[in-house]
């Protein structure tokens, strides 16, 4: 038995068996019988809710799935993954930002994920990924939607740890009125929260801010703008910029290609590398810009569309490394470009194996050759994954 893509047990001959482990054995009545990587799931609400598809897999199980998931995506390219060291998983409740949904149900309010598959929300007891700060949230919450006596009450929740706190954004609420606006203003004092946004359908406003709100990266403090991309857990994220950091150590100029706020950027200059952070988003540009200057980092900051307009091989024949992490989609176009090129060497850092390995597949027609590839699973229990890879001319 082995574990597929989407969680499921596979044997053999093709048959899918939910919920099962490697070294289970699917007898001829069709029971399961549980082998040694076969462990109690955690958390009460598995497997209902969405969030998780892997809690009955043992650390070991887990790790080799996360390992198993990437490796694939590269074999499936023709591309051998050579000798991969064991995947880096996030421990439980480290979780740092996740998307909850909210609905009024007769007269009570249920917070949580989705079902998977379902639109019908699992309202949540327990959690055994989310941060400690993230989860207190849940119940508070769930009192504070409930004052409002909505049955249309339908809202989405975005959670993020930042340096000063949990950020709370809202999506689909508003307050109105006085009573309700010091209601809302009270919730965020007594609670703690670092900063509380609303957004009502014309974008994200603050109402509670009581200092700028940053995230450090790379020992640079941030600024971390409503709905900017933050890596799922901190520990993740370290495990990611650790192998960049070895695979570029020495590397004087770095082109870092989808940026964001600077997760890596910002990294590398702390090691001696001069960079180019280039980022589409404005606020993201606009927030490692500032970092960059108020702290005297050696991060240039370039607002560019690397899908329409994709740095070209005379630019990038400048830089002695190139550095991307690009959306689930790949990047195609900018790949390419870099294929032609004469950049020495390429960390390709990517959410979605099977984009990676298309990707990967262009640069090594165009002349590299993958060197190192290391998996991180930073969705514990989840069949999401991460990597890292380098690539050398």
């Amino acid at each position: 038995m082995r574990v597929a893509a989407k969680g499921d047990g596979a044997t053999a001959d093709g048959r899918h068996v939910p919920l099962a482990a490697p070294g289970d054995t699917l007898e001829a009545d069709g029971t399961l019988s549980f082998g040694p990587d076969h462990v109690e799931p955690p958390c009460r609400h598995f497997p209902a809710c969405g969030s998780c598809q892997l809690q009955h897999l043992s650390e070991r199980a887990l790790a080799a799935f996360v390992n198993d998931r990437v490796a694939g995506g590269a074999r499936g390219q023709g591309i051998e993954p050579g000798d991969m060291p064991s995947a880096h998983v996030s421990p439980p409740h480290s979780r740092r930002r996740a998307t909850l949904h909210a609905q009024a149900i007769g007269r009570r309010v249920v917070i949580g994920f989705r079902e998977q598959g379902s639109h019908k929300i699992v309202d949540l007891k327990e959690c055994a990924v989310l941060a400690p700060a993230l989860f207190a949230l849940v119940a508070p919450l769930r009192v504070l939607l409930a004052s409002r006596a909505d049955r249309k009450l339908s809202v989405e929740i975005d959670l993020v740890q930042a340096d000063q706190g949990v950020a709370l954004g809202l999506t689909g609420f508003t307050a109105e009125g006085l009573a309700a606006t010091e209601a809302l203003l009270d919730f965020a004092r007594d609670n703690a929260l670092a900063r509380l946004t609303l957004d009502s359908g014309y974008g994200p406003e603050t109402v509670w801010e009581p200092e700028p709100l940053t995230v450090t990266l790379g020992g640079t403090p941030v600024s971390l703008p409503p709905g900017a991309f933050l890596q799922a857990t901190a520990d993740g994220e370290a495990a990611l910029i650790a192998a960049a950091r070895a695979w570029l150590a020495g590397a004087a100029t770095v082109a870092d290609l989808f940026s964001g706020l600077g997760t890596f950027a910002f990294a590398l200059a702390a090691q001696g590398a001069k960079v180019l952070s280039v980022e589409a988003a404005r606020d993201a540009h606009m927030a490692a810009q500032a970092a960059a200057r108020m702290h005297g980092r050696t991060v240039h900051t370039l607002h560019r569309d690397l899908f329409r307009n994709p740095l070209r091989t005379e630019e990038l024949d400048r830089f002695a490394a190139v550095l991307l992490d690009p959306p689930r989609a790949g990047a195609r176009e900018q790949v390419e470009q870099i294929a032609a090129s004469h950049v020495p060497q390429v960390v390709y850092v990517s959410c979605n194996p099977a984009s990676w390995a298309r990707d990967a597949a262009t640069l090594i027609a165009g002349g590299y050759r993958l060197e190192a590839l290391r998996a991180v699973g930073q969705f514990r229990w989840s069949t999401h994954v991460e990597l890292a890879s380098l690539f050398v001319r």
